[in-house]
């Protein structure tokens, strides 16, 4: 019997509305459970029509913790001249943190919010998208960084879910409160150990 898949329910807004950004993009799509990557290169699911975005700008990466028999997911960054926004978390370079059911992610003006449905296949996972003619994040307060890349620094709006746990760096998975802000794991859950490269001259 097949098992049901997990979808990746993912929202799309960009401020322009230009229809060249998101033309590209299918409005379903099954992967095998290799990263998953978002930029403007070809291999790229969805591929983005975006001038500032980087050819590989993240990744959604799918991972088993141990003990779980259902796939698991992080997103890592991987636009060495930007930064990605991850439910209040500020990740640059090789940087990843762990997806929770509902993430406001948000990168070279593009806004997105990824509600992750889990099924129960461990060999593929499948992405549904939907372009949205409305901001996704509410109250956003952008900042230019040391790499021109607009980063929200606001919170989702009142009544939405809690954060993901994780930081930046090592991927873990720790033990919250629904009131405190993410932190630094101290131990205890699944690690995933982050290769560092040389940053661009």
């Amino acid at each position: 019997m097949e098992r049901p898949l997990t979808v990746l329910r993912v929202s799309l807004h960009h401020p322009t509305k230009a229809p060249a950004i998101f033309a590209t993009v299918p409005s379903w799509l099954q992967h095998d459970t290799s990263p998953l990557l978002v930029g403007r290169s070809l291999d790229s699911h969805p591929q983005l029509q975006l001038p500032r975005l980087s050819r590989q700008h993240l990744s959604l990466e799918p991972y088993r913790e141990k003990g779980s028999a259902l796939l698991a997911f992080s997103l890592k960054a991987l636009s060495r001249r930007g930064c990605v926004w991850v439910n209040g978390l500020t990740l640059r370079f090789l940087e990843q943190v762990p997806l929770s059911t509902v993430n406001w992610v948000a990168f070279s003006g593009v806004q997105m919010v990824i509600h992750v449905e889990l099924g129960t296949s461990l060999e593929a996972f499948a992405c549904c998208f939907f372009v949205s003619p409305s901001p996704l994040i509410y109250r956003p307060q952008a900042k230019e960084s040391d790499e021109w890349e607009d980063i929200p620094q606001a919170l989702p709006a009142p009544g939405s879910e809690k954060q993901a746990p994780g930081y930046l760096g090592s991927l873990h998975r720790p033990s919250q409160t629904g009131d405190s802000p993410p932190q630094p794991s101290t131990g205890g859950g699944t690690e995933i150990q982050l290769q560092r490269e040389p940053a661009d001259s």
